[in-house]
């Protein structure tokens, strides 16, 4: 047979024998994704790191409220608005969703020093896990650098809590260099043929250096330094209950290692369905703006975004992005702090034209997603909406804009790695229900030796 029949052949086969048909999870009551007929998630566990809330309890049941996310208790818009003014929140945020405190100013500082001095990359890690083996897909490169600085701890498999916790740091301060080394223009030679790479400043911050990382040459601002710190603190933790986090504590929960902990997670937020949706809403922008002669014409972007949801238009998926959330009803908080932010940066980049497309995007949408899907009862603007505007106004590379999610994201997987050795003790195995029918078991000809 034909090599590249014989795939498609067994790709048939599979598909007949593994279709199961939409009526069995009802008959079996199977709760599809982990998710209710309402669209809610199974609990799964229990964590006090974080809390999202996007409804409220009645007498009615369950309704639509404006969305809060708290860490470690705290609103995340106080923890913004009242924190973010020292161009460390991001590490003020990641103190607190470790350790389960504030930190004063001597403890952020030593926390900084420690994250900034565990920056730079062991012995010739660079060459060896990135370089030699170099991918166009940043996120798959973070992954086995994460397991390749594995083979670089002399207790890799130490599962003491205070081990534990040292190889999360370690990972939280290392995950930056991977996914920007991982991104080969950031990668330059001289004349003589010698690898040039742009280190981190131990003095500064990580939204610092970060900034310092995509622009060698300084050149950016305090205004960028600030809305980059904000944003990684925004993307840090979202419960335990996002696909990523739960893989996360999935495999802590085998007592497997740290490493294999976060390479798991990463893997999962790799999906287009979880960390890449921020792509797809500057994708989706740039359809219209390509499709729409001038944006401010409302009634022209409203018949476009209708083309895009009945799949005549973009990807023809019939979504609009950065619209709608699995928790979240009237407001998503992290949208609305974004929001604001990403319209200052657009007024200082000239980018208020744009700014309106997005804000015609989010006051319509909704009710174009209503007109045409009945059960989308509440929908709102999520933080997707905004952050991947925010990535292009800051210069971030659009394959840099899932790994700089991780970056911040595995904080929280950080937590709830900890939260999961010390409070489960379980492993996480579901049940799953099976259909398979016996089958005599008949051999099939063969030759005979």
């Amino acid at each position: 047979m034909d090599e590249d029949n014989y795939y498609a052949d067994k790709a048939k086969l599979c598909k007949e024998m593994s279709y199961i048909p939409a009526d069995l999870y009802e008959e079996y009551d199977i709760m599809k994704g982990l998710r209710d007929r309402n669209g809610n998630g199974v609990r799964a566990g229990i964590t006090n790191i974080s809390r999202v809330v996007g409804t409220a309890n009645s007498g009615n049941g369950p309704e639509p409220c404006e969305g809060r996310l708290t860490y470690r208790g705290y609103d995340i818009k106080d923890i913004v608005e009242l924190r973010g003014r020292t161009e460390l929140l991001f590490e003020e945020t990641a103190y607190l969703l470790l350790f389960g405190s504030l930190p004063n100013e001597s403890e952020t500082e030593e926390f900084r020093r420690r994250i900034a001095k565990n920056m730079e990359l062991p012995g010739d890690f660079v060459k060896d896990f990135i370089l030699r083996e170099s991918s166009h897909d940043v996120m798959n490169t973070m992954a086995r650098g994460v397991l390749g600085l594995f083979a670089y701890d002399p207790d890799q498999t130490d599962n003491s809590l205070e081990n534990v916790i040292r190889q999360c740091v370690d990972i939280i301060s290392r995950l930056p260099m991977l996914a920007i080394y991982g991104y080969h223009s950031h990668m330059h030679y001289d004349r003589n043929g010698h690898l040039v790479i742009f280190r981190p400043d131990p003095s500064k911050g990580m939204a610092e250096n970060i900034m310092l990382m995509l622009r060698p040459s300084g050149n950016y601002t305090q205004q960028e330094i600030q809305i980059m710190d904000i944003m990684l603190a925004l993307h840090m933790e979202h419960g335990g209950g996002n696909n990523s986090t739960f893989t996360a504590r999935v495999v802590a929960s085998s007592g497997s290692d740290t490493y294999s902990v976060i390479a798991a997670a990463l893997l999962s937020l790799k999906g287009p369905k979880h960390g890449g949706a921020n792509i797809k809403v500057v994708q989706m922008l740039q359809n219209i703006k390509d499709s729409v002669p001038d944006t401010d014409d409302r009634e022209a972007v409203r018949a476009h975004l209708e083309k895009i949801i009945d799949r005549e238009a973009f990807d023809g998926q019939g979504l609009i992005y950065g619209m709608g959330h699995a928790v979240y009803t009237l407001s998503d908080p992290r949208a609305q702090i974004l929001k604001g932010y990403a319209r200052r940066l657009a007024a200082s980049k000239g980018r208020e034209k744009d700014m309106r497309l997005i804000d015609s995007v989010v006051e319509m949408a909704p009710e174009i997603i209503r007109s045409r899907k009945k059960n989308a009862s509440s929908v709102c603007a999520n933080v997707d909406m905004y952050s991947g505007f925010v990535c292009d106004m800051l210069g971030v590379p659009v394959t840099l804009y899932t790994p700089l999610f991780a970056v911040a994201r595995v904080v929280g997987w950080s937590a709830h790695r900890i939260e999961e050795l010390i409070t489960s003790g379980k492993i996480i195995r579901p049940k799953y229900i099976s259909i398979a029918k016996d089958r005599e078991f008949v051999p099939q000809d063969r030759r005979v030796i």
